[in-house]
């Protein structure tokens, strides 16, 4: 019984998630949209979650349409497209996967998902990328612009020219930013779910300690590779390859800043440092973002073997 009023308690959840993407609020509440999928998927069997997922959809498409008309099939079609990163991650969690397949496996379906949704916008609803972050970038410079009519001094700067490359930027920036956001959604969706799950007796496995963070050492080179692409024949190269090396950089950047955090909370154990400085130290790697240099030496070098050699 009590595990039948839960369920019907995320149900609920789940359909105000939904609901919300009318609002306002849709851009924080997105990122949550996953996890009642989750926790219902991996606490059902596949009947009980179908006779709680249906009546949620079918609520919402009638509640979206009435108040929104066509665009509110949307909203429907959106809960049903994100219903599937919920289902793979509940799924390798019922196959008890370890952290970073869930969350690599259902980061890329989700990324696929969003791909996906932006070919149905485009194709149903004459959705226009273009056109629509156009639309965001000139409104965004809108009120610096009102400023530089006021001060002759700044009017160059946001001139035409300006306001059309920043365009042409963000555009090409897209694949970073549907990257980061999937990876992110799901990043909160197993922060949130585990212990959830953890407290109705499930078994979910950890992200590995943070010290024990590394990556491949072969993205070295994949960074260098881009850096040389970046600095020696940027202006040659245009097109899918100059895309490819304006989003890659970013993720790589991400990534070193990752492994220096690692470095910090190996550094931290090894020299068993208060257990709140390395919080404070990898809050202070996020904020300065020249000192993922740390991460790249850890990964071009045997850094955390020279530090417990032991010392003759």
């Amino acid at each position: 019984m009590k595990l039948r009023w839960t369920s019907v308690a995320w149900s609920i959840a789940y359909l105000l998630l939904l609901l919300s993407l009318l609002t306002s609020l849709s851009i924080i509440t997105i990122f949550f949209l996953i996890v009642p999928v989750v926790v219902l998927y991996s606490t059902l069997n596949l009947r009980q979650f179908i006779m709680h997922l249906v009546p949620i959809w079918l609520i919402t498409m009638i509640v979206a349409i009435q108040l929104e008309g066509r665009l509110g099939i949307y909203v429907a079609v959106l809960g049903i497209f994100f219903m599937v990163p919920g289902i793979v991650m509940g799924r390798l969690y019922k196959k008890n996967a370890s952290a970073l397949r869930v969350i690599f496996t259902t980061g890329i379906t989700t990324l696929v998902e969003m791909l996906l949704l932006l070919i149905f916008a485009t194709v149903v609803y004459k959705f226009n990328l273009a056109v629509y972050v156009k639309d965001i970038v000139e409104f965004s410079v809108a009120p610096m612009r009102a400023m530089a009519d006021i001060n002759p001094d700044i009017a160059d700067i946001f001139s035409p020219e300006f306001v059309r490359g920043l365009w042409n930027y963000t555009l090409q920036m897209i694949p970073f930013a549907l990257i980061i956001s999937s990876f992110t959604m799901v990043v909160i969706t197993h922060a949130i779910c585990r212990p959830i799950l953890e407290s109705m007796n499930y078994s979910v496995s950890k992200l590995r300690p943070a010290r024990e963070w590394r990556l491949p050492r072969s993205l070295i080179w994949y960074y260098l590779l881009a850096v040389l692409l970046e600095y020696f024949v940027a202006s040659n190269i245009t097109g899918v390859l100059a895309a490819f090396v304006l989003n890659f950089m970013p993720l790589v950047h991400i990534a070193f800043t990752i492994q220096t955090i690692g470095f910090v909370f190996f550094m931290a154990h090894h020299r068993k440092w208060n257990s709140f400085l390395p919080f404070l130290l990898s809050l202070v790697v996020v904020l300065i973002p020249p000192l993922r240099i740390v991460g790249i030496i850890d990964l071009a070098f045997p850094l955390r073997e020279y530090i417990t050699r032991p010392k003759r």
